[in-house]
């Protein structure tokens, strides 16, 4: 582990656009070095998620933020939360500098290891920011981890990571889109009705009211294979929210050799972000209104 004082590595803007800059190390959460600022601003985000999620958020992830005592005041401190998940699931926090490679998260994950970046952005980004900060990595990411089968289905995902980075480019894109529709702006379908679990929801203000209320957006049931061949959007909310039914079923999603999926789709012309199929399952079919039809990935 690196113990020198850590960068903060972030994307750099080009005339191109953002480039995405890599870390790779492990580091030590520099708790003692954030500013009144950097306390404050965890504070304001994690009130204003807190107030907002419930009846929005899974009961599974509210739980979890109860659990880890993340409202306590301040910038939680790895090293304590990394008790209370040590003895629930055997999952441990490592603070990063950044994004890292595919490689070398997926490494992290297949050893129950969640990187987290240490640092967090300033007040003029609360509402949006380009890249993962430690309030979207921890709140957003970590309160799930308590959970058994979800903690699980993340250590199954990093195990078929290290394989599709084997096998080549597509079958990486393939499973990156599962890991953006679950882990990371998935919904869940429950007996009190649609709720949220997606890291990138849960940790956002405006998608986590977009992603229930909106009449834009499609929300379809969850199939492996449909989630793997749909491309996603990174510039803004959603077009298409996949429901899953439990976080058993997603667990058992990971259970087949994905090797003959890749295959199947590696001819195959992805679909829009936006596209609904005769074979989904339609929770709600989107109004569409205010998509743009272009920079699907």
């Amino acid at each position: 582990m690196d113990t020198s004082t850590p960068r903060k590595v972030e994307h750099q803007q080009t005339d191109r656009g953002y480039v995405p800059v890599y870390a790779t190390g492990v580091v030590e959460q520099p708790w003692s070095s954030y500013s009144q600022t950097d306390h404050d601003v965890w504070n304001t985000l994690y009130a204003r998620q807190r107030e907002l999620l419930p009846g929005r958020a899974c009961k599974e992830f509210l739980e979890g933020v109860e659990r880890f005592g993340l409202g306590d005041g301040g910038i939680p401190k790895f090293a304590d939360l990394n008790k209370v998940l040590a003895e629930a699931t055997g999952w441990e926090l490592v603070a990063v500098e950044g994004l890292l490679p595919d490689e070398v998260f997926f490494d992290h994950l297949a050893n129950r290891r969640f990187p987290v970046s240490w640092w967090i952005r300033k007040p003029d980004q609360l509402d949006y920011l380009s890249e993962p900060d430690l309030f979207h990595d921890l709140f957003g990411h970590v309160p799930l981890l308590l959970n058994p089968v979800f903690a699980d289905y993340m250590q199954a995902y990093g195990r078929g990571g290290m394989k599709a980075f084997a096998i080549g480019p597509e079958a990486l894109m393939n499973l990156t889109r599962l890991y953006w529709y679950t882990v990371e702006f998935g919904l869940i379908n429950t007996d009190e009705g649609m709720r949220i679990y997606g890291a990138g929801i849960v940790s956002s203000k405006g998608e986590s009211i977009y992603c229930l209320d909106s009449a834009a957006p499609n929300r379809i049931g969850f199939k492996l294979e449909r989630v793997m061949d749909t491309r996603y959007r990174i510039d803004t909310f959603q077009q298409t929210y996949f429901v899953i039914d439990s976080f058993e079923q997603l667990f058992e999603a990971t259970h087949p050799d994905f090797t003959p999926i890749y295959a199947r789709l590696k001819d195959s012309d992805a679909h829009a972000a936006a596209d609904v199929l005769e074979s989904d399952r339609v929770f709600t079919r989107g109004t569409r209104e205010g998509f743009a039809t272009d920079a699907d990935t």
